[in-house]
């Protein structure tokens, strides 16, 4: 009897504890109905007061955390580098390096002698590069020969910047030494100074010969001189090129020369340009391979049968 009492009683306390906590619950719940009216009162009158606000690019930029401009600039870029990638691997020609290097001490005694002054040449740096992206990168005003390798039968460009060719121009006309040379903008460019900066550039093609001459035997041979890179296409757009930079410095005075040669220009002595060393033979000797079936073929020798 004394546990029914003692059963009921704690049923009863049980029973009392859900209603208060029903009705506490009920307030919450009250309470959170009236927070989130007023919560989405204020949604709503943020919203309606914020549709007429645009974020500018430099707000958007923040909250991307980049901008794009900075990643349409960008050399890493995954799309750039899947379009590069081919190009990237088709320049590995170790022998450029050496015919370049070459390029460079031949280029500092020929232009010592040309100008009669001290003039340091230097690499400054091998990439490879597409011909319209080249185009559009040039600093105008310059001048641009197209020359012609007649043994390769294709074209290259050598760029001379303004720098240097007011340089040239002032060192070879008596201009006082350590003063920079003034760059003139805003009309085309004499016949006397495309004069003296075609007899540089023939220089210059004259000592990349012998630069290339033990790969490849190859006479360059200036076809004309432009000073608007739209009138220099010698090759396709798209099509991938080597581009040598060099720089010319005559205390304090100087500028920058570059050469672009197409791939399609180098394909004749591809396979010399991808020996590490001149001499170098990739696989078999189809020369000696040649002379030793000859030489076989021809030899006599006796025989003599025992019956």
């Amino acid at each position: 009897m004394a546990g029914d009492i003692d059963q009921d009683a704690l049923a009863a306390e049980w029973g009392m504890a859900l209603e208060e906590q029903g009705a506490s619950g009920g307030d919450g719940d009250q309470a959170w109905e009236t927070v989130g009216e007023d919560g989405m009162a204020h949604v709503n009158a943020g919203s309606k007061g914020g549709a007429e606000r645009i974020l500018n690019q430099e707000e958007i930029d923040n909250l991307l955390g980049f901008s794009i401009e900075d990643l349409a600039l960008s050399d890493n870029g995954g799309i750039r580098a899947i379009i590069d990638s081919a190009m990237v691997a088709y320049e590995r020609l170790p022998m450029l390096d050496i015919v370049f290097d070459r390029l460079v001490r031949l280029l500092t005694t020929s232009l010592r002698n040309f100008t009669s002054d001290n003039v340091e040449v230097s690499l400054d740096r091998i990439h490879a590069v597409r011909f319209a992206d080249y185009l559009n990168s040039i600093p105008l005003p310059a001048i641009l020969s197209i020359f012609k390798a007649e043994e390769w039968d294709n074209f290259g460009i050598a760029t001379v910047d303004s720098s240097l060719i007011y340089s040239i121009i002032d060192v070879l006309l008596g201009g006082r030494r350590g003063v920079t040379a003034i760059r003139v903008e805003g009309r085309p460019y004499t016949t006397i100074e495309m004069g003296l900066v075609k007899r540089m550039i023939e220089l210059i093609l004259a000592d990349a010969e012998a630069a290339f001459r033990p790969i490849s035997p190859v006479n360059f041979k200036i076809d004309r001189l432009e000073t608007n890179p739209r009138f220099a296409a010698i090759s396709r757009p798209n099509n991938a090129a080597i581009l040598v930079r060099f720089l010319i410095d005559m205390e304090e005075r100087g500028g920058s020369i570059e050469m672009l040669l197409p791939y399609a220009t180098l394909e004749p002595i591809r396979d010399r340009l991808m020996q590490t060393f001149v001499g170098e033979k990739l696989g078999r000797d189809t020369v000696w391979e040649g002379h030793l079936s000859t030489e076989i073929f021809q030899a006599r020798t006796h025989v003599e049968a025992v019956l």
